[in-house]
């Protein structure tokens, strides 16, 4: 039987791309980084991320039902990390740069794009929820690198 210990190795070796979730819960902030972002559809234009259910961004964006993807550029290493971790909401903002937005949700300054989602269903899947999110809107950011996930480590892509 394979163990989740054996599929965390595994799946270590597939390089995969790395994003910063941002949920505004009635006002307080939260973001968490993830490497589960995959496009879903086109027509209507849909992506899909995965949250554990114990992840304390879980029950806040069930709660929202809308969630900004702040996709990563390559020199944004420590921002990922800096979401990666648990910390009280608040002290997660100190020292993170954010971009002017009339939308609720923060965007992350210095990403390389940002893709505003409405949640349209999600799916229990073992110890995660994959919520579909619909597209509304799209921002571009700077070209260059984007960050991977990869052996244990961060790298530009």
């Amino acid at each position: 039987m394979v163990s989740g210990d054996d599929l965390r190795l595994a799946m270590r070796r597939f390089p995969s791309g790395i994003a910063v979730v941002t949920v505004d819960d009635e006002g307080l902030k939260l973001g968490s980084t993830i490497g589960s972002l995959v496009s879903l559809s086109l027509e209507p234009p849909l992506v899909g991320i995965s949250i554990g259910v114990d992840a304390s961004l879980h029950e806040p964006l069930r709660g929202a039902g809308r969630f900004v993807v702040n996709v990563l550029a390559g020199d944004q290493a420590g921002l990922a990390q800096h979401f990666a971790r648990s910390v009280p909401p608040i002290a997660q903002w100190v020292s993170v740069r954010v971009r002017a937005s009339e939308l609720r949700e923060p965007l992350l300054e210095g990403a390389r794009a940002w893709l505003e989602c409405s949640v349209v269903h999600e799916y229990a899947v073992g110890d995660h929820t994959f919520f579909v999110g619909q597209v509304e809107s799209v921002h571009l950011g700077d070209e260059g690198p984007g960050l991977v996930y990869v052996e244990g480590e961060y790298r530009p892509a």
